[in-house]
């Protein structure tokens, strides 16, 4: 009885090691797939190397702070509006796209 009992299990055991085997199989080419397929990566964006300047604008109430970023060429200037107790965005300019539109004879919008 002992003798059937562990031919019995042989071939429960077989079938669990293909099914492992198919498992790891499978596991293996959905890693290979996620590992060699396209990358999505964020934006590369350089670290920026910031300089501010305070100044006025024409039709601000406050002074308007301008901040450059030397390495990625960008422009901004923010506002205090001193009744929402809020610093504003008040404008944005890509320094490089402006350069570039001088060399190439368009004007900037």
């Amino acid at each position: 009885m002992q003798r059937k009992e562990k031919l019995d299990g042989a071939p429960r055991a077989g079938r669990r090691l293909r099914g492992l085997l198919a498992l790891n199989a499978a596991l293996l080419v959905a890693l290979g797939a996620v590992t060699f397929g396209p990358s999505a990566g964020a934006q590369a964006r350089a670290r920026g190397d910031y300089s501010m300047v305070a100044g006025r604008s024409n039709g601000a109430q406050s002074g308007v702070v301008y901040i450059v970023d030397t390495v990625n060429q960008e422009l901004i200037a923010l506002t205090f509006d001193p009744n929402a107790k809020r610093v504003e965005g008040v404008g944005y300019r890509n320094l490089a796209a402006d350069i570039g539109n001088l060399t190439s004879g368009t004007r900037p919008r």
